[in-house]
């Protein structure tokens, strides 16, 4: 079965603290943190006063996916305000390896990210390091899109990779996961799953929870 972490960019900010509650009760495995700079993806999200904020709201393992530029000067930052887990992309950063460095270094769960034009080879160097690798299949920056089918081969190639070298990471699926979708991904290898607007647009919490996780 896999975990599931709804994105609180979809959640209802006026009532953060009544949503992480109703989140909790549902069962979910931790909330997923999106963080947006405007530069390395064409929007602007949320940051650190909101971690601060959801860190004192809930005690379930906060996901923070940093979708910025140059995320080397801001790793440590956000471990320091509640991260449990931090993700970086591959792309937005020469210094891949070093920044899962960084991560580790501050007893916080490390992943990379690639983008639906990125192929599993330019991880293929730090995928001994990782926690987690997350595949975003669709492109980052906004909420609602599209499932991207063809990012579905990239899971098995890490699935491949996993067995191949004994290695244990979780392989975390972003974008477009619905109830049309969600079994294709953990078929194919996903053990982590982030749903947004799907996830938030139910009234029951508990009924969507329970039709992701299966």
């Amino acid at each position: 079965m896999a975990k599931l972490y709804p994105s609180l960019l979809s959640a209802d900010f006026l009532n953060l603290q009544q949503e992480l509650t109703a989140l909790e009760k549902a069962g979910v495995d931790g909330v997923h943190f999106d963080v947006m700079d405007g530069q390395f993806v064409p929007n602007i999200s949320i940051g650190l006063p909101i971690l601060d904020s959801v860190r004192k709201g809930t005690d379930l393992p906060i996901d923070v996916h940093l979708m910025i530029e140059e995320p080397e000067k801001y790793v440590e930052l956000f471990a320091e305000h509640g991260a449990d887990m931090i993700s970086v992309h591959v792309e937005a950063t020469p210094h891949i390896h070093r920044v899962i460095e960084q991560i580790k270094n501050k007893n916080v769960k490390a992943g990379v990210v690639i983008n639906p034009g990125t192929p599993v080879d330019s991880i293929r160097p730090v995928l001994k390091m990782v926690d987690y690798v997350l595949v975003m299949t669709v492109n980052p920056g906004f909420g609602g899109q599209t499932f991207i089918n063809d990012c579905v081969e990239k899971l098995d190639q890490l699935s491949e990779i996993k067995k191949a070298q004994g290695l244990n990471f979780d392989i975390e699926v972003d974008g477009g996961i619905n109830n049309n979708t969600v079994e294709t991904v953990v078929n194919h290898g996903a053990t982590m799953l982030v749903a947004g607007s799907y996830f938030f647009k139910h009234d029951d919490y508990q009924t969507v929870t329970n039709t992701l996780k299966g």
